[in-house]
């Protein structure tokens, strides 16, 4: 599969995510024929951060198949110093140039930040990401917190990744934030 661009890729996302809430989703490329053809090597047209919510599933609400979709998950879409290099992985060694940071309704790692406390050393590590902003946001409501939040974790992609901001400087790659909302199926590209 040839390179496609952040634009190309976007709109295939956005087409995706049309089929999948119309519930005309085609489910293509994911029979043993793609499963072949994949094992030579990979080329995803877009790289997905995103929470790790069971109820959040790139691939169906994209509408797409094997090989499609490079994904970050970790509870509340953190961009940390693991998914940060899972990106800089896809976008230098893999050709893609699309970055979407996803959030989505009703976020559990959110909703801890929000009730603060001690949740134990590491989800404590996990929702120290998150605090930014709970801080910046207007209201501590779990879904203004999540927007924030992507938008947030978006920015310190080329913030603390040299290749990342490199390669949106020069290499066509385009980083934007999305939400997800659970019962429509919407996903709402900002």
């Amino acid at each position: 599969m040839k390179t496609m661009s952040a634009d190309a890729a976007l709109n295939a996302l956005r087409q995706g995510n049309e089929r999948f809430r119309e519930e005309r989703a085609m489910g293509a490329g994911r029979d043993a024929s793609r499963r072949r053809e994949l094992a030579g090597g990979q080329s995803p047209f877009a790289i997905i951060l995103t929470c790790s919510d069971s109820r959040v599933i790139p691939e169906l609400a994209f509408d797409t198949g094997l090989g499609e979709l490079f994904l970050a998950r970790v509870a509340g879409n953190v961009a940390n110093t693991s998914s940060i290099a899972s990106i800089e992985y896809a976008v230098a060694n893999l050709g893609s140039k699309l970055i979407v940071v996803m959030a989505h309704e009703s976020c559990g790692a959110v909703a801890a930040a929000i009730a603060g406390g001690d949740s134990g050393k590491n989800l404590n590590h996990l929702l120290d990401h998150i605090q930014p902003a709970l801080a910046e946001s207007v209201e501590p409501e779990v879904n203004a917190v999540a927007q924030c939040n992507a938008r947030m974790n978006a920015l310190r992609l080329t913030s603390e990744s040299t290749i990342l901001r490199s390669a949106v400087e020069t290499d066509d790659v385009k980083i934007v934030t999305a939400f997800y909302h659970l019962e429509s199926g919407v996903v709402e590209f900002n």
